[in-house]
């Protein structure tokens, strides 16, 4: 099946750290929308797209804090629009955990050069 999707945002989570799905869906959700605002300042036109296609998101392992900090690294030189989550450590983490990297809204096919290789949540 072709996907329709020419742009997609994908959040990747730590998979060394034991989280409740309750705390992992939040971080998910910080990370999607941080990454968004981020697009709207620096690429509306692909959060513009992004939104009219239907906001696809996906959802991957993403290792541990370093795996995520270079996530984040490769977006930076890529230009893409992305946000690292750090957990404010209020119930089960320590303050400053870093929980999430979500990159994009962005086209696809860059977003696969980084993440492609990751495995679904």
């Amino acid at each position: 099946m072709v996907s329709q999707f020419k742009y997609k945002q994908v959040i990747a989570v730590r998979s060394d750290i034991k989280m409740s799905k309750g705390k992992l869906a939040v971080q998910v959700a910080h990370a999607a929308v941080e990454a968004s605002i981020k697009a709207h300042k620096e690429k509306p036109e692909w959060l513009k797209e992004w939104l009219r296609e239907g906001q696809k998101k996906v959802v991957v392992s993403g290792g541990g804090e370093s795996d995520l900090l270079s996530l984040a690294a490769q977006a930076e030189r890529m230009g893409l629009p992305y946000a690292v989550i750090r957990d404010a450590g209020l119930t089960e983490l320590k303050p400053g955990t870093l929980t999430a990297v979500a990159i994009g809204p962005a086209p696809s096919d860059l977003i696969n050069k980084i993440t492609g290789r990751l495995n679904l949540l």
